[in-house]
């Protein structure tokens, strides 16, 4: 696959849908009963008790919906933290989405919970996918844990059920007992990615002496050496191995290209990247600089955009590198992604006369 991901056998479904960029991303909780060292979520989701659509922080999950409609979604992965450890809130979101979307709608869930009571509420209110997250310390034993009956209860749920953990160098003993463990359940696959530095990890993993693998990564240095050991070998469970790189080259990108096409406004244009380009100026009265530009310059109505949350007038970029010289306000033109946060990436500015 791209950007070094690699697999056997078949692809989960949740994975298929994600290489395309149509899942939702959904994360009901920052909060987890586990402390996993090498967890690479952010400062301000880890442990928190937040909800995010994607890169929108929501309130409702009704706002999930509007963001899943924005990327043409043909499905959701639900995350955390551990959506367990908010069941109502996962349960109600599975079966909104089912409904607003139909039971085509493919759903996966990433747990470390155990309890098979939440196993079939989330099956019944219509979960598709479900992946077990055990903590490294048990590797070794899942068939004397609690994930042995927890895997099972899934199963005869009819869920698809899964192992996701990441490739620790110097854990390969480990990472092959997770693997036998899952051929000998009938599991349906084991995904393995690529253990990778985080702002809430580094010290972890700088303390057991792992390093970046380049100067252009956050991957850890031997991860994915190990991982495609692993999936060279023999195994009657299908493995996948996706790099940190997969997931932001290809797996973010195709999702943000989704997006960019639905959001896209008429003044805006989208790059190789999907990211947008338009014209941007910045004063404290843009609907008199937007009556201004219309009447003076005639630039049409469908070209300008008055930008409420950012208070400012957004222009054509093509329109405004025209006139912005003879205008006595600053000017740009900006990049943005088309995401929620509307992350600028550049911003040049239009020199005046």
């Amino acid at each position: 696959m791209k950007k070094g991901s690699a697999y056997t056998d078949a692809l989960p479904e949740g994975c298929v849908l994600c290489e395309k960029g149509a899942k939702l991303v959904l994360l009901v909780t920052g909060k987890c009963a586990r402390r996993c060292w090498y967890c690479p979520l952010s400062l301000s989701k880890k442990g928190r008790n937040v909800f995010f659509a994607n890169e929108r922080g929501i309130d409702r999950i009704s706002e999930a919906v509007e963001e899943a409609r924005t990327i043409d979604a043909l499905g959701t992965g639900i995350t955390g933290g551990d959506p367990m450890a908010v069941i109502d809130l996962t349960v109600n979101a599975i079966r909104t989405l089912k409904r607003e979307f139909g039971q085509e709608h493919h759903i996966h869930l990433y747990t470390s919970t155990t309890d098979p009571r939440r196993m079939r509420r989330v099956a019944r209110a219509g979960l598709d996918e479900i992946r077990f997250h055990p903590p490294v310390g048990m590797w070794k034993r899942l068939n004397r844990t609690a994930f042995a009956e927890a895997v099972n209860a899934s199963i005869e749920e009819g869920m698809a059920v899964g192992l996701e953990i990441p490739v620790i160098p110097g854990k390969e003993d480990d990472l092959s007992a997770v693997i036998s463990f899952a051929s000998a359940a009938g599991l349906g696959f084991v995904n393995l990615n690529e253990l990778e530095f985080s702002e809430t990890n580094w010290r972890a993993l700088r303390h057991l002496g792992m390093d970046v693998k380049d100067d252009v990564s956050s991957g850890v240095a031997g991860s994915e050496e190990l991982a495609m050991r692993l999936l060279r070998e023999e195994h009657t469970v299908p493995l996948h191995y996706c790099s940190s790189a997969f997931k932001d080259g290809v797996q973010l990108r195709n999702r943000i290209a989704r997006r960019a096409r639905n959001v896209k406004k008429p003044h805006e244009i989208v790059t190789e990247d999907s990211t947008l380009i338009k014209g941007v100026i910045e004063t404290d009265d843009p609907v008199n600089a937007m009556n201004s530009l219309r009447k003076n310059y005639e630039v049409p109505p469908e070209l300008m955009w008055h930008d409420h949350e950012k208070r400012r007038l957004e222009v054509a970029a093509w329109v405004l590198e025209e006139i912005a010289p003879e205008l006595p306000l600053e000017s740009y033109i900006v990049e943005e992604y088309p995401t929620a946060d509307r992350l600028e990436v550049e911003r040049r500015p239009i020199r005046r006369r």
